[in-house]
């Protein structure tokens, strides 16, 4: 069954950008889906599309059958948890409490300003803490975390949304190799023991075609490879890291490397 539906879907911004042009995709349930392109390939808007940030100049995309749309973000938004390239925790705060923040969805209004939460929000949180390795981390602050640190508990407050979808925009851009590669092993591992569809923006080539269990290619907007990461080969990268008008491209270069 297809968890995320995108057809034809076009996003031009205001200042004329075309970011996409008419992505057709079916994500099926429990799936770990890379989108791999380069920087302005179209990715992080996407995956905006996905969790109502933006809205499709034409198409539309659905969540479990049913369409995103203004009317129904909030709705969506508590079935689809975030994990972002700078982490977006709130610094001041202790890690617990930023993980908590995806416990929001469950609270009334003023819940939410107060941050009051209940029992059952503290064992949720307590538990995504103890997935990511991090409960003896539960009450420091999280700006004395390290970088990897910091993005366990971007993937903890994800998990305690208790989502059926999770979006990762570049989620190991900041980060080493080593901690890159540990970040991907545990973002499977909940793809896989969870049953929670994974859907990856990536520029990292090898990252992708190790973990993914299916790759997307974007370039200028446009859909140019959808496939099992196996079927990457040195064509379907330099048509991906293409870009018109370049004659020499040391990214390209890099990433031929992998093919």
């Amino acid at each position: 069954m297809a968890n995320i539906t995108i057809n034809q879907a076009e996003k031009r911004f205001g200042n004329g950008f075309h970011a996409l042009k008419g992505v057709n995709a079916e994500i099926a349930s429990g799936s770990f889906t890379v989108v791999l392109g380069p920087s302005g390939a179209g990715k992080s808007t996407l995956l905006r599309l996905v969790n109502g940030l933006e809205t499709p100049t034409q198409g539309h995309v659905a969540l479990a059958g049913e369409a995103v749309t203004p009317a129904n973000l909030r709705t969506v938004r508590g079935d689809v948890g975030m994990v972002f390239q700078h982490f977006n925790l709130v610094d001041r705060l202790s890690v617990m409490t930023n993980v908590l923040v995806g416990r929001l969805k469950t609270r009334s209004w003023l819940g939410s300003v107060l941050y009051l939460f209940k029992r059952e929000d503290m064992d949720i949180a307590h538990e995504a803490l103890d997935r990511v390795g991090l409960v003896e981390k539960s009450w420091e602050r999280a700006d004395r975390l390290s970088g990897g640190q910091q993005q366990r508990v971007g993937i903890a407050r994800a998990l305690a949304q208790r989502p059926r979808v999770i979006l990762a925009d570049e989620p190991v851009a900041s980060l080493d190799p080593v901690t890159s590669e540990e970040i991907m092993q545990l973002l499977r591992e909940i793809c896989r023991r969870d049953g929670i569809t994974l859907l990856v923006n990536l520029h990292q080539v090898d990252l992708a075609k190790r973990f993914a269990d299916r790759i997307i290619g974007l370039n200028a907007g446009n859909v140019v490879f959808d496939g099992a990461p196996e079927q990457l080969d040195r064509a379907t990268l330099a048509s991906i890291y293409h870009r018109e008008g370049v004659v020499h491209d040391e990214q390209l270069e890099s990433v031929l490397a992998y093919a």
